[in-house]
């Protein structure tokens, strides 16, 4: 179905799209296409990717949603390592029946680690942010990602070794005592992190940059990634954006570094969905079931909206474009109904205009124009899946009615990519940074 290269899977959305179905049953062996390894290429402990199947159901948080499959799961240097989080999943997969998890795990040692400090700070940031949330899991990854931005932050090799380890760590505390010293928050002794990582050290294996290759060498991989691309650090809707390149920029790169191809599948449902604060034009009470999703203390509420092509299609854009759609929810009741424009001051909107990568001025501009913006709506005709593959121009290669692995639908072969003139693979440095606060 889906040729020789490998495959990137990507949210188009806010997240909650059913990345984790999806790459699910990439790795099932019903679908044939012999999968070597999950690389997990951006995010961290925050990523909930629900998987239903055989009577199990976990939400895959760090471990690649293949693993009930026995797959083994990379996590690449781009990931945000949180190691207490995942001894905790590696006990929930054990007691749904997967056989030593730790041993199908391997963490490239450039890997940032999250610690509790970290998670502490950003929950601190946001109590003291009050009204003005820019919307968080409260998981810590901000504060990865922007610490590290100017210090030497702690990273998974440095577990290795409990001496630079602890001056790392010695100084992260330092660093935010100021900040968490006043909170309601919280963390262990540095005595104890230093220990408990040493036995993540000794439990895992801790990896280098040529292990996609060696792995790659076995087999397809399927990159997943995490969140959504209306969610990107440079791409989504700031400041209520991840701390994370969540477009697939990171993974091409990945894979032309080994040579590879890939093609990229953009996941979406058929209606749209965000937790907390941010702009979402088509919000409605629509009172569409999420059983896996609620209000959470950072997140905030979670939010339904009627389906919004002229977001997908941004999404798309952001992307250098897709190979394939994935459409879930299909087995949503209901007339559907989608933005066919936006009404602002400024006049009727149909397509959102991507900005230079990195461009924050730009991103702002994009929020306050949909955070005021009325859609005009459209009633979706026919099968929403073959609908959407109009609007966007691109084909649809797997469908979701349900929840369950066997609730997936083969339709389409997808074009094969490895980039486009518009966002070509890119080295994975950042080269533009912002003195914005994290999230």
């Amino acid at each position: 179905m889906l040729g020789t290269g490998h495959i990137v899977v990507v949210d188009l959305g806010f997240g909650d799209a059913g990345k984790g179905a999806t790459v699910d049953w990439l790795c099932a062996p019903e679908a044939g296409l012999d999968v070597a390894a999950v690389v997990r290429f951006n995010g961290g402990a925050q990523a909930a990717h629900n998987v239903v199947a055989d009577g199990r159901h976990h939400t895959f948080a760090q471990f690649g949603a293949g693993t009930f499959h026995g797959v083994p799961t990379l996590l690449s240097r781009h990931m945000l390592v949180e190691p207490i989080a995942l001894a905790a999943e590696s006990g929930q997969l054990a007691a749904l029946g997967v056989r030593d998890p730790l041993g199908l795990l391997a963490v490239d040692g450039r890997a940032l680690l999250t610690t509790p400090i970290h998670i502490a700070a950003n929950r601190a940031r946001e109590d003291a942010r009050g009204s003005s949330r820019h919307g968080s899991c409260g998981r810590g990854i901000g504060e990865t990602a922007w610490y590290a931005l100017e210090h030497d932050a702690p990273t998974v090799a440095d577990c290795r070794t409990p001496g630079v380890l602890r001056a790392t760590l010695d100084r992260l505390a330092a660093h935010y005592d100021e900040l968490i010293g006043p909170s309601a928050h919280g963390y262990e002794s540095i005595d104890a992190l230093v220990a408990m990582y040493s036995d993540f050290a000794r439990a895992v294996r801790i990896t280098d940059g040529g292990e996609l290759a060696r792995t790659a060498a076995r087999g397809r991989l399927v990159f997943e990634g995490a969140q959504g691309v209306l969610l990107d650090e440079w791409r989504g809707f700031h400041p209520h954006t991840t701390w994370s390149t969540v477009e697939p920029r990171h993974a091409r790169a990945m894979v032309a570094g080994i040579g590879g191809t890939a093609t990229v599948l953009g996941v979406t449902r058929t209606y749209m969905t965000r937790h907390g604060a941010g702009p979402l034009p088509t919000e409605a009470p629509l009172g569409n079931p999420e059983p896996h999703n609620g209000t959470g203390p950072y997140q905030g509420a979670f939010r339904q909206g009627h389906l919004d092509p002229i977001l997908l299609r941004y999404a798309v854009d952001v992307c250098g474009g897709i190979d394939g759609l994935v459409v879930n929810h299909l087995d949503v009741p209901g007339t559907l109904c989608a933005a066919a424009a936006y009404d602002t001051e400024a006049g009727t909107v149909t397509d959102l205009i991507p900005g230079r990568w990195g461009d924050l001025g730009h991103q702002q501009r994009l929020t306050d124009q949909l955070s005021e913006a009325t859609p005009i709506l459209e009633p979706v005709d026919g099968d929403p899946a073959d609908w959407l593959a109009r609007r966007l121009g691109v084909p649809v290669v797997l469908t979701g009615h349900g929840p369950d692995r066997r609730d997936r639908t083969v339709r389409l072969e997808p074009r094969l990519s490895i980039g486009s003139a518009n966002n070509p693979p890119v080295g994975a440095d950042r080269d533009v940074a912002t003195a914005e606060q994290p999230a």
